[in-house]
């Protein structure tokens, strides 16, 4: 029946443009989302099995493997995708939005993650790709939140390719740069607040995000370099996607850590407060 592929967060994004290009591969594609009875393109697709997963929700989550599985007899793939950013100033953000921003990101990645990974080691094979971000490697402002997650993927990852390796089992991840997404739509949730101490810095970072200077990837960037970590059977654990990634990356790694974010406050005209 060909291979598999389970994509979580698959409405839109680096999510559907991963589910298009696995079918034109002719991969059978698990699409979850929190509401799959709105998806329409992806319903058009041969080989293409739209279901609810909510990563909030362990019994979406169960339900949604156990349906894949159903459906296809096997998953060779599980990509990690759902989340979005938490942005603004720490001291804004109500607890509850601080709790969703770890558990979609995180707990979610994790609880996903739990309920494949009998199968995975049942069948002795597989391949786990987490999204992460080059906010995974490195922040920018009012990030602490979003970048706190990334970190943890990042992390997470990592420690757990060691144990997954003694089962026949990768993972890899993925570490876009600014992409063209809805991250900045309903991914997105940012609190400015009203505290006046925090104004200037959300002002220079609303310039940097609405000006000319960004030039975000398609999706369907992130998709192939998708493809790439979860087909290409190495034993390489991180993926860039962008050029953006590659630039800040490379300096990131190469430059010394106060040059860096020396960097990075210029970039965002931030001034050391004494």
């Amino acid at each position: 029946m060909g291979k598999t592929i389970l994509i979580t967060g698959a409405s839109s994004g680096i999510g559907k443009a991963t589910a298009k290009l696995f079918q034109q591969k002719g991969w059978n594609v698990i699409a979850t989302m929190r509401k799959p009875e709105k998806e329409a393109e992806l319903k058009e697709l041969d080989n293409t099995f739209i279901t609810r997963l909510d990563v909030l929700d362990l019994d979406s989550i169960q339900n949604a493997v156990a349906a894949g599985i159903k459906k296809f007899g096997k998953i060779d793939i599980l990509v990690n995708n759902a989340g979005y950013g938490a942005y603004g100033p720490l001291e804004s953000f109500p607890r509850e939005n601080i709790l969703r921003q770890f558990n979609i990101n995180v707990i979610g990645l994790l609880d996903v993650t739990r309920a494949v990974l009998p199968h995975f080691r049942k069948n002795k094979s597989g391949v786990i790709v987490n999204i992460s971000s080059i906010g995974g490697k490195m922040t920018f402002p009012l990030g602490s939140l979003y970048h706190g997650t990334k970190f943890a993927v990042e992390g997470i990852s990592e420690a757990l390719s060691f144990e997954m390796e003694q089962i026949g089992v990768k993972v890899k991840i993925v570490e876009p740069g600014m992409i063209a997404t809805d991250f900045g739509g309903r991914s997105f949730d940012f609190q400015a607040g009203e505290i006046a101490d925090y104004q200037p810095i959300i002002g220079a970072l609303m310039k940097i995000w609405q000006g000319d200077s960004l030039n975000p990837s398609p999706a369907s960037l992130v998709a192939q370099v998708i493809y790439q970590a979860a087909t290409d059977e190495s034993a390489t654990l991180r993926y860039r996607a962008g050029d953006d990634a590659n630039f800040l990356l490379d300096n990131r790694k190469k430059m010394e850590e106060d040059a860096f974010v020396h960097m990075i406050k210029e970039q965002y005209g931030l001034r050391k407060k004494l």
